[in-house]
């Protein structure tokens, strides 16, 4: 028997007609044989591609499975089907990093929520730090089933609490929760001082509110309550979650005053105060203007003079700073002169700029 090749040519590939005709006849056989509602099943897994993981908290990867025919007897209700997670490569003794039914004290604390002999691999980590962050393969194990899914992956990045923000940033805080069976559906309502409005969506199982708002100074340590109510037959039944939202700012209203409202008399101890609102709290740094120029005095939110001299007099300013910014607060220290006459003493009023006088006898 003599075969008579006939080639073609095309975008420079290459390939005999009688292959040509072999992979189309293959992919005919294939799709009649779905048609006919007998298509061959292959590994493979459903995983969300990218999730965020708020920082302390758990995370959950929702994860469905398929496996080839031949593998259907070993994940029959009596099996002892395992679970495992590798981080960042699927190499078993590099990157396992959870094992459903051996779990060691190197792997990350987590439970398989799912039912692996239904292929649901669903899985939540608790307590998600940075060492989470990654990309992660599942692998099952039932019997001589042991197939690791390499191709399709799921990426987990850790996010820093929101309840710490910076004034001026975009925040969003989410309120979710499972829609369960109530008919009708279960409301969800946020209760925070002052009032922003809020976005709302809803989805087979879960309904979702977000509250979007650029945080300011005022909102630090307000308190945000999310409540969903479900309408049973007879009753309400409520539950709700509460986050307290810390703003930092840089200094705002800053002031330096003296600690007494009465005249400063020559000799006597005087303290100057400075406060700012703030967070994080602010450093103080106390300075005067000496000659024209500024004389940097002490660090510390107050500055006392033991006993004061007339050399004190003047201009002392106090700079209030943190990470965010500065602020800058002024007083002026005036001292009354002490004057001795005849067993009693005068103040000297000249240094001082009302024109009343105090007599001590």
């Amino acid at each position: 028997i003599m075969l008579n090749f006939q080639w073609i040519k095309q975008n420079y590939h290459i390939l005999p007609l009688f292959l040509i005709f072999i992979i189309i006849s293959k992919l005919f056989l294939t799709c009649l044989h779905c048609v006919v509602g007998v298509c061959c099943r292959d590994f493979s897994i459903s995983l969300p591609q990218n999730i965020q993981a708020l920082s302390g908290s758990c995370v959950i990867i929702k994860c469905r499975f398929e496996i080839e025919e031949k593998h259907d007897k070993n994940l029959v209700p009596e099996s002892a089907a395992t679970g495992l997670w590798l981080k960042d490569g699927y190499k078993m003794n590099d990157h396992l990093v959870f094992h459903s039914t051996d779990p060691k004290p190197n792997h990350f604390n987590g439970k398989i929520t799912g039912n692996l002999r239904e292929k649901n691999c669903t899985t939540v980590f608790y307590n998600v730090s940075s060492k989470h962050t990654g990309r992660y393969y599942f692998r099952i194990e039932s019997g001589d089933l042991k197939y690791i899914y390499s191709v399709n992956t799921s990426t987990i990045n850790e996010v820093q609490d929101q309840e710490e923000v910076l004034e001026g940033s975009s925040v969003s805080l989410r309120c979710s929760a499972e829609t369960l069976c109530s008919s009708p559906p279960p409301t969800l309502t946020w209760s925070s001082t002052p009032r922003i409005p809020l976005s709302e969506s809803s989805r087979l199982e879960e309904l979702i509110s977000d509250l979007n708002f650029t945080a300011t100074h005022r909102q630090h340590r307000v308190t945000f309550t999310c409540t969903i109510t479900y309408q049973l037959q007879d009753e309400n039944k409520t539950a709700q979650d509460s986050i307290i939202l810390h703003v930092q700012y840089a200094p705002k209203n800053t002031s330096a005053s003296v600690n007494t409202s009465s005249s400063v008399l020559e000799g006597s101890s005087v303290t100057l105060i400075c406060r700012s609102d703030a967070n994080p709290a602010v450093n103080y740094t106390w300075s005067r203007e000496s000659e024209g120029q500024m004389e940097q005095l002490q660090t510390g939110d107050t500055l006392t003079f033991d006993r004061i001299d007339l050399k004190h007099r003047g201009w002392y300013h106090c700079t209030a700073q943190n990470q965010h910014g500065t602020q800058n607060s002024s007083v002026m220290l005036n001292i009354q002169k002490r004057v001795f006459v005849a067993g009693q003493f005068l103040i000297d009023f000249s240094l001082i700029s009302s024109t009343s006088a105090v007599i001590f006898l």
